[in-house]
C-alpha cells in the first residue's frame, strides 16, 4: 500500500499535477506597417529564454538591435511599436510617425537585411521560430522586405519552471518498498510450505503373534551361542497363508525412512522478482533532471574588472559577435570584387586611401596581369577589437585580424567607420603589422574606447600633425627636426622609402636619361583625416596616410618621357610618352602608437603598407 502511494504521488506530479510548460503572449497591431518593433520590456516580461513565433506570406525578417539604434534606423519612416502596458502583463501597440522626413515627404522603404547595425538577424519564408536571450536595452525588429507589411501573426513564448524535484525520489522510494514487499512475500510463502511439508512415516505395524511350534523352540534352544537365529516365521492371514510385510518405499536399503522435503525450484523464485525489477526500471526509464532535487549551486565569484566604467560611459559601437559578422561580410565582398576587378563593389566596403589603392590596382591589373593586388581581408580571427564607445554617428572600430593559423602572413590592422545608421562599415585605413610591433594596452571590447580629438594637446604629437611630421622625416632623414620623436622601427621604414627613391635615381642614370630629365621626390600628409583611438595609458593608436610623390620632367623642349619600361603608368595614363612629364603618387598607410604628453617613450610604428595610388600626366 505504501509503495503504491509513493509511486502514484510521484507519477501524479509529472502528469495530472504538472502545470503548463510555457506562457504565451499574442502580439497584435491595429494597422500593419512595413516594420514592427517589439520593445525590450515586452521580451523581458517573463524570465527565461524568449521564443518568437511569426507567420506570414513571403519573407519574414527578424533582427535584434539596441533600442536607440532601432529608433535611429526607423527615424525616417512609420512603424508599429509594441510596448508593455502599465500593469506589466499586457501589451499595447501604437503607430510611431517619422521624426525625419525624406525629400519627397514619403516614408523611406529600405530592405533591413544585411545591415551592420543588427546585433543578430534571421530570415525565413512564411513562418519563423527564433529563440533568443534578449538583454536589457535590446529590442527586436520584425519586417518582410521593407516594402511589404510586416507579419501580424506574432507571438512570444517564455518557458515556465515545471521541475518536480520530489517526483523522482518518491518513485524510487516506492519501487524500493515494492521490491522489499515482494521479497518478504516470497519468504513467507517459502516458510509456509516448509511448515506443511511431509513428515517421517510411522513404522509398519507389528506382525500378528503366532504360537511357536515345540520343534522350532527346541531348535532355537539347541542352537549354539552366536549362531544366527532362524528366519522369522512369516505371519499368516485369515486363510492361514503366510504373508510378508509390504516394503516401505521411503525406506532405503538400511531400512531407514527418508524425509521428503517440499522445495521450490530456484527458477520459480527468480521469476517472482522480475515484476518488481521491471516496475522499478519502468519508473526510472523516463527520468529527467527535472524530477530530481538539485543542490543549491555555490555562487560564482565575479572577477574584478581591470578597467573602470566611467559615469555616463556610452555603449561600444559593436559587439564581438557583431564585429566578426561585419568582417565576414567585408571579406566576402572584397574577395568577390578582387576576383572580378569590380571597383564599384569594393566601394561599398572601402573608402579613402584604402579604396584608391584598390581602384588603381584593378585598373592596372586589367592590363598588367602580374600586378599585385592589395592584401586580402581575412575573416578567420579577430585578435583585437577596440570599438568606439559612442551612441551617435559616425562610429569607428579598430581591429587586428589574423590570417587563421598562417604565421607567415602578417596580421592586418584596420580602422572602419559607419557614417550613419543606414550605412554599412567601410575600411578607411589598413596596413600590415610590423614583425616586432606590439600594440599598447587598449580598452576591452565590451567597454570600448574614445576617439582622441585630431588636435589633442594630450599626446606628444597631435594626430592631425603626425603625418606631416613623419613625411618630413622621410624627406629629410636624420636632418629632420622631428627625427628624434620616432623609434627605430619608424626610422627604418623612412630609410626604406629613401632607399627606394635612390634605386629609381640610379635606374635613370643607368639608362643615360639623367641628363635629359629631372626627378623629384616629395612626401606630404594625405588628405583624409587621421583616426586616433585612445589607449589605457592615455596614449593613442593613430592611423594616418602619407602621400609619397615622384615627379619626372624632361629638361628640354625636344625631350619626352617614355613609359616603355613602366607598364603600370602606361595602363593608368593611357599614353606611351609625354613632353610634359608624369607624377606618380604612392599612398603610404601608417599606424603609430603615440604616447601621452610628458612621456619619455617615442612614437612607435605599428604597421605600414605602400601601394601605387595614381599616375597622371602633367598638363
Amino acid at each position: 500500500m505504501l509503495a503504491a502511494v509513493l509511486i502514484g504521488t510521484g507519477i501524479a506530479q509529472r502528469t495530472i499535477f504538472l502545470g503548463p510548460k510555457d506562457v504565451t503572449a499574442e502580439l497584435s497591431v491595429k494597422a500593419p506597417q512595413a516594420f514592427t518593433v517589439i520593445d525590450s520590456a515586452v521580451l523581458r516580461a517573463h524570465p527565461g529564454e524568449q521564443t518568437l513565433v511569426a507567420h506570414g506570406d513571403g519573407t519574414i525578417f527578424v533582427a535584434q538591435a539596441r533600442t536607440a539604434d532601432l529608433e535611429a534606423w526607423l527615424s525616417d519612416t512609420s512603424y508599429n511599436r509594441i510596448t508593455l502596458a502599465k500593469d506589466g502583463t499586457t501589451t499595447t501597440a501604437k503607430l510611431v510617425e517619422p521624426t525625419a522626413k525624406s525629400e519627397d515627404g514619403k516614408d523611406v522603404q529600405r530592405d533591413p537585411a544585411g545591415s551592420d547595425l543588427w546585433l543578430d538577424s534571421f530570415a525565413d519564408k512564411n513562418s519563423l521560430v527564433d529563440r533568443m536571450q534578449v538583454p536589457e536595452g535590446v529590442s527586436v525588429l520584425l519586417a518582410s522586405d521593407g516594402k511589404a507589411e510586416a507579419p501580424s501573426d506574432v507571438a512570444v513564448k517564455w518557458p515556465l519552471d515545471t521541475a518536480t524535484p520530489w517526483a523522482g525520489p518518491l518513485m524510487v522510494a516506492g519501487g524500493i518498498f515494492l521490491l522489499l514487499g515482494l521479497v518478504l512475500y516470497v519468504l513467507a510463502i517459502r516458510h509456509s510450505r516448509r511448515g506443511r511439508g511431509p513428515r517421517r512415516k510411522a513404522p509398519p505395524p507389528l506382525p500378528v503373534t503366532e504360537p511357536i511350534d515345540v520343534a522350532d523352540r527346541a531348535a532355537i534352544d539347541s542352537a549354539p551361542e552366536g549362531a544366527a537365529a532362524p528366519d522369522a516365521v512369516p505371519a499368516t492371514d485369515a486363510t492361514g497363508s503366510r504373508t510378508q510385510p509390504e516394503p516401505d518405499p521411503a525406506a532405503g536399503q538400511d531400512g531407514a525412512v527418508r524425509e521428503r522435503r517440499a522445495t521450490m525450484p530456484k527458477r520459480r523464485r527468480a521469476l517472482l522478482l522480475i515484476p518488481a525489477v521491471g516496475v522499478t526500471a519502468a519508473l526510472l526509464s523516463g527520468c529527467t533532471p527535472d524530477i530530481w532535487p538539485h543542490p543549491a549551486a555555490s555562487p560564482t565569484p565575479t572577477p574584478t574588472e581591470t578597467q573602470a566604467v566611467e559615469a555616463g560611459q556610452q555603449a561600444p559601437a559593436v559587439t564581438e559577435a557583431q564585429a566578426a559578422r561585419i568582417l565576414e561580410s567585408i571579406s566576402g565582398t572584397l574577395a568577390d570584387a578582387d576576383k572580378n576587378l569590380d571597383a564599384a563593389k569594393a566601394e561599398t566596403r572601402l573608402e579613402g586611401s584604402a579604396l584608391e589603392a584598390r581602384k588603381t590596382a584593378y585598373a592596372v591589373h586589367k592590363s598588367v596581369a602580374d600586378f599585385a593586388l592589395p592584401a586580402t581581408i581575412p575573416a578567420d580571427k579577430v585578435k583585437i577589437l577596440v570599438p568606439q564607445a559612442y551612441d551617435s554617428w559616425p562610429r569607428t572600430v579598430l581591429m587586428l585580424v589574423e590570417h587563421g593559423s598562417n604565421d607567415k602572413v602578417a596580421p592586418l590592422i584596420m580602422t572602419m567607420t559607419q557614417a550613419d545608421p543606414w550605412s554599412n562599415y567601410k575600411i578607411s585605413h589598413v596596413a600590415e603589422m610590423q614583425a616586432s610591433a606590439k600594440l599598447p594596452n587598449m580598452a576591452p571590447a565590451w567597454l570600448g574606447a574614445k576617439l582622441t580629438p585630431p588636435d589633442s594637446p594630450f599626446l606628444v604629437v597631435a594626430p592631425d600633425e603626425l603625418a606631416s611630421e613623419f613625411a618630413n622625416v622621410i624627406d629629410q632623414g636624420d636632418k629632420s627636426e622631428f627625427y628624434d620623436k620616432f623609434d627605430k622601427s619608424a626610422l627604418a621604414f623612412a630609410k626604406s622609402v629613401q632607399d627606394s627613391r635612390a634605386t629609381v635615381v640610379q635606374a635613370l642614370k643607368d639608362a643615360n636619361a639623367d641628363t635629359t630629365s629631372t626627378l623629384a621626390f616629395a612626401a606630404k600628409a594625405g588628405t583624409e583625416a587621421p583616426v586616433s583611438m585612445s589607449s589605457i595609458d592615455s596614449g593613442a593608436i593613430v592611423s594616418v596616410t602619407v602621400e609619397d610623390s615622384q615627379t619626372i620632367k624632361p629638361t628640354s623642349a625636344d625631350a619626352v618621357i617614355k613609359l616603355d619600361k613602366n607598364p603600370s603608368a602606361k595602363a593608368l595614363t593611357g599614353v606611351d610618352q609625354s613632353a610634359a612629364g608624369f607624377v606618380s603618387v604612392y599612398g603610404v598607410q601608417l599606424f603609430f602608437a603615440v604616447p601621452a604628453q610628458g612621456s619619455d617613450a617615442k612614437i612607435t610604428l605599428l604597421a605600414a603598407s605602400q601601394q601605387l595610388q595614381s599616375v597622371t600626366e602633367i598638363k
